[in-house]
């Protein structure tokens, strides 16, 4: 995968009431974007959002800008937001721009439902 091959979103509800699940595959880099953007902000509000991010291998500067964008996006609307299965170089990302003390983050979508 590269860094400028196309995004997939995949949106599903998750096992609790008013959980959603945005399962991205791919990188979240600039020329994506508007594609992550429109995906995350379709439809009601849930109660709870989950971005799983096990499928992402890479995530530019302006990638991290949209997630912290949808994280204050939801907590505007009162949305809890966590961030499930991150991989080892992503999470180098969060780490240097301390985003992983700012959201809550978890090895996988079973932990972040569990938090629930």
């Amino acid at each position: 995968m590269q860094k400028d091959d196309p995004i997939q979103v995949d949106v599903r509800d998750g096992s609790a009431a008013g959980t959603r699940i945005y399962q991205i595959t791919g990188p979240v880099t600039l020329p994506n974007l508007f594609t992550f953007q429109d995906a995350v902000r379709r439809g009601d509000a849930p109660r709870v959002a989950i971005l799983d991010l096990c499928q992402v291998p890479y995530m530019d500067s302006a990638g991290m800008g949209s997630i912290i964008n949808f994280f204050t996006h939801c907590q505007k609307r009162g949305v809890r937001m966590l961030i499930a299965g991150i991989s080892p170089r992503v999470s180098e990302l969060f780490k240097m721009t301390g985003v992983d003390s700012l959201i809550p983050m978890t090895t996988s979508i079973e932990e972040a439902e569990a938090r629930i």
